[in-house]
């Protein structure tokens, strides 16, 4: 029988277990990426596990999210991750090479590869054919002492691509259109691997513009095969030597297949609170926009840019709106610089941003009160742009430059005829902004600031846990809600003590303090709990709380994991109108919790407040039961090293 694309690279790297649908396997990872907001604490884990070098083939540490330099905070963190990073064998990408996504499928990126990394985007690599997974630091932090990444054996949806997207229809739309009929939730457990006669008109950027967003609908992560626009790519980029062909063989099977024909598509934006809440730009209508920002690891690359500066060539940004725009690396800005598009977009009247996430982490450009914002990112999530009231929503490039242009939303089809921007021969190549590690490491001295302090650490799991209902949450909970990551909280990523003040306090600003007087205890939520960013601070500073667990409906895969990580106990509802019978400050209690973690799926909560017992699920594998027991992935690890 054949196989497809996810089967061959899961086979190729294959450590242990089955490859079968539901199984823990453990793979090898080639390389790994971190960022500035996840780096610092990804680095001081895998200085706690104790190995000299990085055993990966490569790793790269960008600098890309804290660019914001108010204080001494954020530069001293990235003198830790340069000097940790030369230190220890890991390449490191300076301020204002770009983001993380975007550099990394430029410069490094390797169809049939594995790929790790602490961001949650990481899937941006299925564009260039690697199997690219986010996941949490710590888990990044072993794979780069040598260890496995272990993961469930996902399903393979197949993603039918029928022929060819009209005039001024994009690949954001196309995963768009996804999102729409799947939801947030609907690739949860799934690896989506795309196919069809559509490909063959689909730039390895807009590719990756597909597999980037896939991690909104909580997807494992995303692959295209790797063929002759992939080689076109690599090749224009200098590195056709490193190019494979990567496809599906003919007979291959899959778990699911779901078709969109591209021809039927129109522009499509995502309206507040959610990327799924997908409609078309003209049933939306031309509602009145305040602000427009392109860019993101989604949507800033050099193909996305050269039509916005096509498009804004000779013309006015509306004098009511503020555009912004963030090329995606010093590649893209170089040559938007070389060949007079910068400016285009300078004349037009957009503010040209550094080569960083920005705005879509919240590092700056906050709309103002009550205004609608559209951007080309790929979250929109409540208070995510840093105001609260602000109304976001998600288009693509063409979407946003003709909003800016006209002052309200705008179907670009209005524009009349698509700009013409062709795939260059041979992209601008000058690494010197990424800096390779030492070859002298032993003289080496790891510089770390005030800033940094040391992250919790649980211990072994108790025999008996008990703890307050400290509070209870509805479906779709992200990871901003419980570990917001604004311009003031951002240089706070390696300071947990100062981070655990605003936890969760977009859900209640009480919490911190009720959680810190109780000395912990457990959190309810619906479904989808921890979906978003794959920051494990959603996951340390509720450790440094003292939350024991989260019981919930139904759990996002990257925070299930990073909660495992940090020996919190992610438990599930075995009947979901228990959730409705549980109130804020019910104390409950798992007596032998370790016979029952160790034992089976079902483990019994006991409700002293009220009196009565339910039933949870911890659906893990053995080895998870046995990182629970040690009381996180930290200790597990050092105990079986």
């Amino acid at each position: 029988m054949g196989k497809n694309i996810v089967e061959k690279v899961i086979e190729n790297h294959l450590i242990s277990g089955e490859m079968k649908a539901g199984e823990e396997i453990a793979i090898k990872i080639d390389q790994t990426l971190t960022q500035d907001s996840t780096g610092t604490m990804a680095y001081l884990q895998f200085e706690a596990i104790g190995v000299p070098e990085v055993k990966t083939k490569r790793s790269v540490a960008y600098i890309d999210h804290n660019t914001l330099q108010a204080g001494f905070e954020n530069a001293d963190d990235h003198r830790y991750i340069q000097t940790v990073a030369s230190k220890h064998g890991i390449y490191f990408s300076r301020p204002g090479n770009g983001i993380c996504h975007q550099v990394h499928l430029e410069r490094f990126g390797r169809p049939g590869f594995t790929l790790l990394g602490s961001d949650s985007h990481t899937p941006t690599g299925g564009g260039i054919g690697m199997l690219a997974i986010g996941a949490g630091g710590l888990d990044v932090a072993v794979a780069m002492a040598g260890g496995p990444y272990h993961l469930t054996m996902p399903k393979v949806c197949k993603v039918v691509l029928k022929g060819r997207l009209k005039p001024w229809v994009t690949a954001k739309d196309i995963i768009l259109e996804l999102l729409r009929r799947l939801t947030v939730k609907g690739g949860v457990g799934k690896v989506f691997e795309y196919s069809g006669e559509g490909l063959q008109y689909l730039t390895v950027p807009e590719r990756a513009t597909i597999t980037n967003m896939g991690a909104e609908l909580g997807a494992t992560t995303s692959i295209f095969p790797s063929d002759e626009m992939t080689y076109a790519f690599m090749k224009a980029q200098g590195r056709e030597d490193e190019w494979i062909e990567l496809r599906s063989d003919e007979d291959a099977t899959y778990d699911e297949e779901i078709v969109i024909d591209l021809s039927t598509l129109e522009p499509l934006v995502a309206k507040p609170h959610s990327p799924d809440n997908v409609d078309t730009v003209k049933n939306v209508g031309p509602i009145k926009v305040d602000q427009v920002c392109i860019g993101s690891c989604t949507n800033s690359s050099y193909l996305d840019l050269m039509k916005v500066a096509q498009i804004l060539k000779g013309k006015t940004v509306h004098p009511d709106v503020s555009l912004v725009i963030s090329p995606g690396s010093k590649q893209v800005y170089t040559m938007l610089a070389q060949n007079g598009a910068l400016a285009h977009l300078i004349d037009a009247g957009a503010r040209i941003l550094e080569s960083a996430c920005g705005p879509c982490i919240g590092m700056g450009q906050a709309p103002a009160t009550d205004a609608v914002s559209v951007r080309t990112f790929n979250r929109n999530f409540y208070g995510r742009s840093g105001t609260m009231s602000a109304k976001v929503y998600l288009a693509s490039p063409e979407v946003a430059v003709a909003t800016a242009l006209s002052g309200v939303l705008t179907d670009p089809r209005e524009l009349g005829e698509y700009p013409k921007v062709e795939m260059p021969k041979s992209f601008v190549i000058n690494d010197n902004s990424i800096i390779p590690p030492s070859e002298t490491p032993e003289e080496v001295e790891v510089v770390r600031g005030p800033n940094i302090k040391p992250f919790p650490i649980n211990k072994e799991l108790a025999d008996r846990v008990e703890g307050e209902v400290l509070l209870t949450m509805e479906d779709n909970i992200t990871t901003d809600h419980i570990m917001p990551s604004n311009a003031k909280l951002l240089p706070y990523r390696s300071n947990i003590p100062h981070l655990s003040d605003y936890c969760l306090a977009p859900v209640d600003p009480t919490f911190p303090g009720r959680a810190k007087k109780a000395g912990g205890g457990f959190l309810v939520a619906g479904h989808n709990y921890g979906q978003g960013s794959s920051r494990e601070h959603a996951a340390l500073v509720p450790l440094y709380l003292g939350i024991k667990g989260v019981i919930a409906k139904s759990f996002a895969r990257i925070h299930e994991a990073n909660l495992i990580n940090s020996g919190i106990l992610p438990l599930v509802f075995e009947d979901e109108t228990d959730y409705h019978r549980i109130d804020k400050g019910d104390v409950l209690v798992i007596d032998n919790a370790r016979e029952q973690v160790s034992g089976g799926n079902i483990i019994t909560v006991s409700n002293m407040t009220k009196g009565y017992d339910f039933e949870v699920r911890l659906a893990v594998s053995p080895r998870l039961r046995d990182v629970l027991l040690a009381g996180g992935l930290l200790n597990y690890t050092k105990k079986n090293a």
